[in-house]
């Protein structure tokens, strides 16, 4: 099957970040894509004017590219932090204020996935306090999805570039998508399974894929080492999205990879024109 059987989407806060965010929803149709993510793109302001939603939902719209996916608040992302709702105190309280607004976001361009970034361990915290409280605010964030639609994505990072979040593994994140869909009853939260932040754990991808891919609400890939595009690195792309595909999974493929020393727009050459578009 290979990669023309996938239905991408290009990340638009790790690719075209040499643009405005404005214009970036443009340059993904630019060079063929018709789908794009994003992480929360303020990442000072959980509540952002009105003014400033309006102006990247026009930008979504008139580029004419579908947002299929996007983070809740996350702190500064890219930066030190890894997401904020299991951090007590002002962190966790961006992280409630965002949820409604984040999923009115979603809902007005018919986004239907949400992405809830665990957060870092903090020291001096106990960690049983974090995951209590984390499990309270994903609890909102479901319900908040299931409003609109939408699925909430639980994502696994990885150890050696995240050492203080506490999901590094597909069983740990898999497991508080269970504990989250016990507390609902929803059963909308699902598995982000990240090719590249599993294959840095050392996980074996094709029993990853194979356990879990029926749990899975959406796949993100970056080749391994350096987290570049497919074919700068050494993971089978190629076949582990073919795996996925064989096991079931019809969603999206996030392209969530640095570009390199070049300018976005020429980091697509593994993937031929004609398979950009989703179908």
């Amino acid at each position: 099957m290979g990669f023309a059987e996938q239905r991408f989407n290009v990340n638009l806060s790790i690719l075209f970040t040499e643009l405005p965010l404005l214009e970036r929803p443009a340059a993904a149709a630019a060079a063929g894509f018709t789908a794009v993510e994003l992480w929360w793109p303020w990442v000072d302001s959980p509540t952002p004017e009105q003014s400033e939603l309006d102006a990247l939902k026009k930008a979504i719209e008139d580029a004419g590219v579908q947002l299929t996916g996007l983070n809740f608040y996350a702190g500064q992302l890219p930066g030190p932090d890894r997401g904020a709702l299991s951090i007590p105190g002002e962190e966790s309280e961006k992280f409630r204020a965002n949820i409604e607004v984040a999923a009115d976001f979603a809902h007005s361009l018919g986004t239907k996935a949400l992405n809830a970034l665990y957060g870092n361990r903090v020291e001096g915290v106990d960690p049983a306090e974090q995951d209590a409280l984390a499990l309270e605010n994903l609890v909102l964030a479901a319900r908040a999805a299931d409003r609109i639609g939408a699925i909430l994505l639980i994502e696994t990072l990885n150890q050696p570039e995240s050492p203080r979040y506490p999901l590094v593994s597909a069983p740990a994140g898999i497991g508080i998508v269970d504990k989250v869909n016990d507390a609902t009853g929803l059963g909308n939260a699902k598995f982000l399974m990240d090719l590249y932040h599993l294959s840095m754990n050392g996980e074996d991808l094709p029993s990853v894929i194979e356990q879990y891919a029926a749990r899975t609400g959406h796949v993100q890939i970056a080749d391994n080492p350096g987290r570049g595009a497919p074919g700068t690195g050494s993971l089978p792309l190629e076949e582990l999205l073919d795996q996925l595909k064989k096991s079931g999974y019809e969603g999206w493929v996030g392209l969530e990879y640095k570009p390199g020393d070049r300018p976005s727009a020429e980091a697509f050459g593994w993937l031929p024109v004609e398979y950009r578009a989703a179908r």
